[in-house]
């Protein structure tokens, strides 16, 4: 049976060009067969690689492989979610949280996929729907996070929030972020939620900028359903799943945001654990640190 890997690539930056080019050479020796999508195929000078499109383009693939930002991966992912194909990612943007590879590593990461040595690990989602009148209107789901904000900069809106069929708050603000552990070290992150590890269990509610009395963050069990609700005259809003798809919230509307029934899968090679990460990718300083192991001279 072929292998194959689909590289999802970044293609506006000069750096992935070359390293999706140089990468997708070194998975052809490999034994292992290159897809691409059509845009970018076209941007790259990778010969033998079978163009793909549609919905079904992760179908039967081995890895997705991204070469780009969490944004690119978070694109990516919208593929290899329904073909529960795990994601491997190569970080070519800023913090890149999600990606598994810096660029000076392919050679190591190719022999790693060739043997096939490597971990899989599931990371919790959401699934979103929107109702109206008590009519379903949309559906979405969100690996890092679904939010409800203002559709209009001079104006907050107003909306109540409610877990597992209880009300907790009314609140005016420029949104609510319903986020994943994945999800907390991105936009809810910026927001001012904690920061969860990805391997807890939970969901996160978290306001933007609001006007009330109790406007901190929560923190709920996995199984737990959150919904907003838009009030009647308290502005127009916006449903934004991981910042890529949007839709209009029409007044009344209610969002329930709740454990999403398909996990997406990521592939780790360097087992690194998520302090780790965390220190590396925000450059936290630990200068003087005396841990177990360490100097005390």
């Amino acid at each position: 049976m072929t292998r194959e890997a689909l590289l999802v690539v970044h293609t506006g930056r000069d750096t992935a060009r070359a390293t999706a080019e140089s990468l997708a050479a070194a998975l052809h020796d490999a034994g292992i067969g290159v897809r691409l999508l059509p845009n970018e195929a076209a941007d790259l000078a990778v010969a033998d690689a079978a163009v793909v499109e549609g919905p079904g383009a992760a179908e039967g693939a081995e890895l997705v492989i991204v070469l780009g930002g969490d944004g690119t991966l978070l694109r990516a992912a919208e593929l290899a979610r329904p073909a529960r194909v795990p994601l491997l990612g190569v970080n070519l943007g800023h913090v890149g949280f999600l990606a598994e590879i810096e660029p000076e590593g392919l050679d190591h990461t190719v022999r790693h996929v060739k043997a096939k040595t490597y971990a899989v690990e599931e990371r919790l989602t959401i699934d979103v729907t929107v109702s109206h009148d008590g009519s379903l209107q949309h559906t979405d789901w969100a690996l890092n996070e679904a939010s409800v904000e203002k559709a209009a900069r001079e104006r907050m809106i107003e909306v109540i929030a409610e877990i597992d069929g209880r009300p907790l708050s009314r609140y005016g603000c420029d949104g609510l972020v319903m986020a994943t552990p994945t999800g907390s070290t991105a936009y809810a992150f910026s927001a001012g939620g904690p920061v969860v590890a990805p391997d807890v269990e939970a969901l996160l509610l978290v306001p933007i900028s609001a006007h009330a009395l109790f406007a901190r963050p929560v923190v709920v069990g996995p199984d737990s359903v959150i919904a907003v609700g838009l009030l009647d005259g308290g502005g127009s809003a916006v449903l934004c799943c991981d910042g890529r798809r949007t839709y209009a919230l029409p007044p009344g509307a209610r969002v329930e945001v709740r454990r999403g029934a398909e996990p997406v899968l990521l592939a780790r090679i360097h087992p690194v654990r998520f302090t780790e990460r965390l220190v590396g990718k925000f450059d936290l300083p630990v200068d003087g640190w005396r841990g177990a192991g360490q100097a005390t001279t």
